[in-house]
């Protein structure tokens, strides 16, 4: 026989599972306009994240445009195993790592400097114009950054040759865009002057979050500003820095298109071709649409075990995480 107070055990947890079931639907009703209003970013990454995905069964198939999904070849890792034999992908993924390693070392320090030093600025208007003037290049599309990039470094009227020639550091003006050693320092420079100012308001948002009794703590005990920033500012916004590298970890090959293509030429084609630029050329120009796909699953494949090792170590480490 059942006891009762099994029965009542029973017929309470139904209940509590009716009333939570009731609960998040009233939930969910309430939250009707911000469903809708999520709704277009949803299509979105549906449309244009997901069902490309298809695409990736072209690395497995001897591709032809003219057949049939059925009537294709298919070859299994055959592209996988020739991407290794490749000493143009080879090369790609060296100057992507190289390109991105540059980047987002200098895009960190700079963006922890310039937040650290905005946080430390008591005049308002100078941290105002220090914040607009840093926000702006942001909003600028990569190729009007391409071409003012490309105009700066100018050897005939280009403003750097001829700062530098007045000042007498060199005399004759530099071919910046003919040297190889210089290309993946451009690279990183511009993304730091393009992105440093919006990189700063995440950690400007973390410093907001510290509580000021600390800072009138270290104020009493005779600390400065280095030793506060040393002992408070940069311990209290060091989770969102492990977060951020995280991220970061997880678009290591996600090097800069549009800059490399735009600036290569003939004299700096060895270290400009990244593994984007490698897959439009193979893919579009050269129609080896297998070998280009392949060269693509790679890059994210990496991307994203680079992405949960980063969360592993911080995991294990005991620092923030993103899961």
């Amino acid at each position: 026989m059942k006891n009762k107070n099994d029965s009542g055990t029973a017929t309470a947890s139904t209940s509590t599972v009716l009333v939570n079931k009731k609960s998040k639907w009233q939930i969910l009703s309430k939250q009707k306009m911000l469903i809708l209003m999520s709704l277009p970013f949803v299509l979105y990454i549906i449309l244009f994240r997901y069902i490309p995905l298809f695409g990736w069964s072209m690395a497995f198939q001897d591709y032809k445009p003219y057949k049939s999904f059925t009537d294709q070849t298919w070859v299994g890792m055959k592209w996988f195993a020739q991407l290794f034999t490749e000493p143009e992908f080879l090369l790609s993924l060296r100057n992507t790592v190289g390109m991105s390693l540059i980047s987002t070392a200098l895009g960190y320090v700079t963006a922890i400097l310039i937040a650290v030093f905005l946080n430390e600025v008591r005049n308002i208007g100078i941290k105002r114009f220090v914040q607009t003037v840093s926000y702006l290049p942001h909003f600028l599309s990569w190729v009007i950054v391409t071409g003012l990039v490309a105009n700066v470094l100018s050897v005939e009227d280009g403003i750097l040759n001829d700062i530098l020639l007045w000042l007498g550091i060199v005399n004759e003006p530099i071919q910046w865009l003919a040297v190889q050693k210089y290309f993946w320092h451009i690279i990183g420079w511009t993304y730091v002057w393009k992105e440093v100012g919006w990189n700063t308001i995440v950690y400007l948002g973390a410093m907001t979050a510290i509580d000021p009794c600390l800072y009138e703590a270290a104020q009493i005990d005779g600390c400065g500003r280095l030793r506060k920033i040393w002992h408070i500012t940069l311990p209290g916004i060091k989770p969102t820095i492990i977060i951020m590298m995280i991220m970061s970890a997880g678009h290591i090959l996600d090097a800069n298109f549009e800059m490399p293509y735009l600036l290569q030429n003939g004299m700096i084609q060895d270290v400009a071709e990244t593994i984007d630029i490698y897959v439009l050329k193979y893919g579009f120009k050269l129609s080896r649409y297998g070998l280009a796909t392949a060269a693509g699953i790679f890059k994210n494949v990496v991307n994203i075990l680079l992405l949960i090792i980063a969360n592993t170590i911080a995991k294990k480490s005991g620092e923030e995480r993103l899961i």
